[in-house]
């Protein structure tokens, strides 16, 4: 249980020079080598990864040799990390690795909503069509996990019980990047039914710096930990959607960066060239403050941030119903507690 002023203000929201809003989290940011170098709260609060963990989920799609046995692409690969806006070409690239398996849309247990990506669902609605499981966000990320169980010569069904291999496989992964120990790992399941792992922030932070550098890590892991990073650099669109904070993060990073976002507030982000892993999570569970945050804390630590990405996403406007810029979201002066 977190106590008392252990989450500090990240951001706040204002309105022609009123702030009307602040959000409240913490954050880590740690090396390879596990530690914990500045924070800012408690850094050892403990949460779920939720989404932020899909790009450490699909290593198992690498070092199992599914990408190389059914011969996955880049953009095939990165989907398999994402939260995607469900855009026909997201429909497609998944559709494409299902194809590769020989399974259809009904092999998914993700279960269905309807497509944030607007185009896609504007055709569902004039088709009188009902969305599938490929309309799930996590669709790219459970094709990954079907991917693995052909490699491993696994059952297709049950994929996503705790002790199917495919998890098994993960879970190893998720201990051995995070260095949490797999017994002090606190299992729940996602919004899409797989299952996710809580564990403090400092260990996320840590997870995404060796993600990133391979450090630390046996050479098998670090090798598919660097297709992951060049797969989601390449094809960031695959990851979120166009034009999303987390695409362009990617698209613009130049493939030093590792990223990804997940549900209640978590973010997290890494650089290759400067070896540090940063983990932020918003107490109220929102993403609107992300993109100044994780801005903000990447220049207090010297990763280098594309001059585009500052000024699309600095300092975020909040408009009206007249497309008029009435206030702005931005990162508080973030106070960081330096360790190391």
């Amino acid at each position: 249980m977190r106590t008392a002023g252990s989450d500090v203000a990240l951001a706040t929201v204002s309105r022609d020079g009123v702030i009307e809003s602040t959000h409240y989290g913490r954050v880590a940011i740690c090396s390879p080598d596990g530690q914990l170098v500045a924070s800012a709260g408690d850094a050892e609060g403990v949460q779920f990864w939720r989404s932020s963990s899909k790009p450490l989920q699909a290593l198992s799609v690498v070092t199992s040799g599914a990408a190389e046995r059914f011969e996955l692409t880049e953009k095939e690969l990165s989907v398999c990390c994402a939260s995607h806006s469900v855009s026909a070409e997201h429909i497609s690239t998944v559709g494409g690795i299902l194809a590769k398996l020989g399974l259809d849309t009904a092999a998914l247990n993700c279960g269905a909503h309807h497509p944030g990506d607007v185009d896609e669902r504007n055709r569902l609605i004039r088709e009188g069509l009902e969305p599938s499981q490929l309309h799930n966000n996590c669709s790219g990320k459970h094709a990954g996990m079907l991917a693995t169980a052909r490699a491993l010569d696994a059952p297709i069904e049950g994929y996503l019980d705790f002790d199917h291999p495919v998890q098994r496989l993960i879970s190893q992964h998720l201990s051995l990047i995070s260095g949490v120990p797999k017994d002090r790992f606190k299992v729940g399941r996602d919004g899409c039914g797989a299952p996710t792992v809580a564990m403090p922030l400092s260990a996320m932070g840590r997870a995404f710096a060796r993600l990133a550098t391979g450090a630390d890590l046996p050479e098998e892991i670090a090798s598919a930990a660097a297709r992951i990073r060049s797969a989601t650099a390449a094809e960031p669109v695959m990851v979120s959607s166009r034009g999303s904070f987390n695409s362009e993060l990617l698209r613009l990073g130049g493939g030093d960066l590792v990223a990804k976002g997940g549900a209640e507030g978590l973010f997290c982000v890494a650089s290759h060239s400067r070896g540090l892993g940063i983990a932020m999570k918003t107490s109220d569970g929102s993403s609107r403050a992300h993109p100044p945050v994780i801005i903000a804390l990447m220049q207090a630590v010297r990763i280098e941030v594309h001059e585009e990405l500052a000024e699309s996403f600095g300092r975020m406007p909040v408009s009206n119903c007249h497309q008029d810029t009435v206030g702005h979201v931005e990162a508080t002066g973030i106070e960081l507690e330096r360790r190391a």
